[in-house]
């Protein structure tokens, strides 16, 4: 089966060659770019738990100074495996979306408590520190990172993408179908996709991706991608 994979490198190496052992051609096409942001000095001190939306926001936080036993949200597996991965004792996960993640903070965490830190990316789909403020906690919110769009792509791999367009192709964000959508129009595919199955994370990202005419369109959570390869 040919599978494209459009995630930084970084993010989807182990995904490569995990397809790659089990007998799949993978094509790659990184959509964005993940850029560190400078912040403001934190005092960690001040917070009784953090939150987390993305692996993203994990990798580019400094936490040389964090008591690592903080109780620590993430939104979905992947982040909480980041998250772990640097030392966090003391995480929970939701089930990969943000509504989910907004309940489990307000089920397991006191808003008489010390203040939450949302650490998050420059662009977020939904605003949850400003819900949880409506829900009376008290949150600071701290941008870390940003998404910069790719809009150059290798022209020999495109004309070879054009002669053996791939069975499934994975989307993780809606930046990545906004991304996306621009490339499938730059170098006029859109009638070529009528056969793959496309994979995408949540429902706003895979609305973005409507117009095109895809075999089938399936939701997944981080972590299902092998489990989906056996749906098709």
């Amino acid at each position: 089966m040919h599978i494209l994979l459009t995630r930084p490198l970084e993010d989807c190496s182990e995904m490569i060659l995990k397809f790659q052992s089990l007998g799949h051609q993978v094509s790659h096409l990184p959509l964005i770019r993940i850029e560190k942001v400078n912040y403001e000095e934190i005092n960690f001190s001040e917070y009784g738990g953090i939150v987390f939306t993305s692996a993203n926001a994990v990798k580019f936080l400094n936490t040389e100074r964090l008591d690592k036993n903080i109780k620590c949200f993430c939104v979905g597996n992947a982040t909480e495996n980041k998250a772990r991965s640097i030392g966090f004792q003391n995480t929970i996960a939701a089930e990969g979306n943000v509504a989910n993640l907004k309940e489990l903070i307000i089920q397991s965490y006191d808003s008489k408590n010390k203040e939450l830190l949302y650490v998050s990316g420059e662009t977020i789909s939904v605003n949850l520190d400003q819900q949880l403020l409506s829900e009376g906690f008290s949150v600071k919110r701290i941008i870390n990172y940003r998404i910069d769009h790719n809009q150059k792509f290798d022209e020999k791999f495109v004309n070879e993408l054009k002669l053996n367009m791939p069975e499934i192709v994975y989307v993780y964000s809606q930046n990545s179908a906004s991304s996306f959508l621009n490339f499938i129009k730059i170098y006029q595919t859109e009638n070529l996709w009528m056969n793959t199955n496309l994979m995408c994370i949540g429902e706003k990202t895979s609305s973005i991706l409507n117009e095109i005419k895809w075999k089938k369109i399936f939701l997944f959570n981080p972590g299902e991608e092998e489990f989906l390869l056996y749906k098709i």
